[in-house]
């Protein structure tokens, strides 16, 4: 029996920061528009906070392992709660400008993602410590995890109309800091947490180097590459949705806050059981053939029935089936990720997925402001809905899809000593680095540097949307970001 101290410590801190998240997600927009009116201008904000994120994880991952994961997710969580508890004290103090509300969200956005990719990538060493097997931590991250953003929505719409939106800012900014102190207690002990060894002196150059090898393994792996597309264009949608388009059709149709804390909720209850049904019972299947199923009905649907309809339960509904379908989707993705990225190589190329998954995130949350002032509520609904439904076709259309039932280390890139990584197949093996080296196949056995390893998302990472609730986590929570995000 192994120590699970370190894997629960980390299970509890992403829950609890990811239900501080579902508060912000819900009570960022309703604060903008209680106190603007604005759609386009909840639509910025939402740009402002998302913008940073991308820009952090493109650059970030060498950073994280040279700093150490548990120190860059306290010191993330420290940085976020400070801006978002800055939020309400200002606007209490009276001094809280527009520009001031965008810079903190922007702050928020940059300090979080480093803090979820941390804790994302730890999971593999800390399932090992505890004893555990691989896709059953990495389904209860992501159960866990949905289980958090379900509670946070419901908390989050009921706070605002009983306290308001300000108190709920700083309720989220309690749980970062609870967050902090949980991993910085917790993770203990755990190489993987600690800062690595440089294998070079820090240099601009040196960085340089690690950060392309992060995006050349994502580039020379057309499996993740095509996860990476279409994520990128579901969470960009995903964005306009939950910080625009479900708050602006809640209040003119549904009755207010109360009623995205409770669709959100039961997003996340759905998403939550079927993270579970998959853990128990998806090994048995085709992951291929369970993946393109939910990732088509996991999204579009709701986008419909809400420009359609201007009542709470068929959006209900969708939202709860729609949760089920998307719950299944982040622990096939999440595996896959494990499966294919080398230990070495886990936080470069974590931080590339999530800049790639959520690369269009902030032009997601911008446009749908503009498309609701320009076209109309309805209008935007059914264009961002068609958006999502093209970039769920994908696994029906290109055939890199098909290497998803692939075993471990088949189709992946392999990195041995002396050698060069390259896409490995049938009778390919490693190119050597220098004139006249002998080349050797690349080990398949325990210790192969292909061993599974790993989203906001958000997703963020867990590189899928997370629908209502996924807020701006690094490998989206696949609708659902974290993908659904957050």
């Amino acid at each position: 029996m192994g120590n699970r101290t370190p894997l629960a410590a980390v299970l509890t801190a992403n829950s609890i920061s990811t239900a501080g998240t579902s508060l912000t997600l819900i009570g960022v927009p309703w604060f903008v528009l209680e106190t603007t009116g604005s759609a386009g201008r909840a639509g910025l904000v939402a740009f402002c906070a998302t913008l940073p994120i991308v820009v952090a994880a493109l650059i970030g991952g060498p950073v994280i392992d040279r700093f150490g994961r548990r120190r860059t997710a306290v010191v993330s969580d420290a940085v976020c709660a400070a801006a978002i508890a800055a939020i309400p004290l200002l606007h209490f103090a009276g001094v809280l400008h527009f520009w001031m509300l965008c810079a903190l969200m922007a702050l928020n956005g940059f300090a979080h993602t480093p803090g979820n990719t941390a804790r994302y990538v730890l999971v593999p060493d800390l399932a090992e410590h505890a004893g555990t097997t691989l896709p059953r931590a990495a389904s209860l991250f992501d159960a866990v995890s949905r289980g958090a953003r379900m509670v946070g929505a419901a908390l989050a719409g009921l706070l605002i109309a009983l306290v308001g939106a300000e108190t709920v800012l700083l309720l989220d900014a309690a749980t970062f800091g609870l967050s902090a102190l949980l991993v910085g207690a917790g993770v203990r002990g755990v190489r993987a947490a600690e800062p690595r060894k440089a294998e070079a002196p820090v240099s601009l150059r040196t960085y340089g180097t690690e950060l392309r090898e992060g995006y050349a393994h994502v580039l020379g792996n057309r499996l993740l590459l095509a996860v990476v597309v279409m994520v990128m264009f579901m969470n960009g949608t995903d964005q306009g949705w939950n910080a625009v388009l479900l708050p602006v059709h809640a209040e003119a149709e549904l009755g207010g806050a109360p009623a995205i804390g409770l669709l959100t909720a039961l997003f996340g209850a759905g998403g939550l059981a079927g993270a579970l049904l998959y853990g128990a019972v998806g090994h048995r299947f085709s992951r291929r053939a369970v993946f393109t199923v939910c990732v088509i009905l996991c999204g579009a649907p709701r986008f419909l029935v809400a420009a359609v309809t201007g009542t709470t339960l068929p959006l209900a509904v969708t939202m709860l089936l729609g949760g089920v379908a998307g719950g299944v989707l982040n622990p096939i993705l999440t595996t896959v990720v494990y499966e294919r990225v080398p230990d070495r190589l886990r936080s470069r190329v974590s931080g590339a997925l999530t800049a790639g998954c959520e690369f269009a995130m902030p032009v997601g949350g911008l446009a749908a402001g503009l498309l609701v002032e320009g076209a109309g509520a309805t209008g935007a609904l059914l264009a961002m809905g068609g958006v999502f439904f093209l970039a769920t076709l994908s696994p029906l259309v290109f055939p890199s899809w098909r290497t998803l039932d692939d075993a471990p280390g088949a189709g992946t890139v392999r990195e041995g000593p002396g050698t060069r990584p390259v896409r490995e197949g049938p009778g390919v093996r490693p190119v050597p680095d220098e004139p006249g080296a002998k080349a050797k196949p690349a080990p398949d056995g325990p210790g192969a540097a292909a061993k599974p390893v790993p989203d906001r998302p958000g997703a963020g990472a867990k590189p899928v949307p997370d629908g209502p609730g996924a807020g701006a986590k690094p490998v989206p929570d696949t609708l659902g970001a974290k993908a659904g995000a957050q």
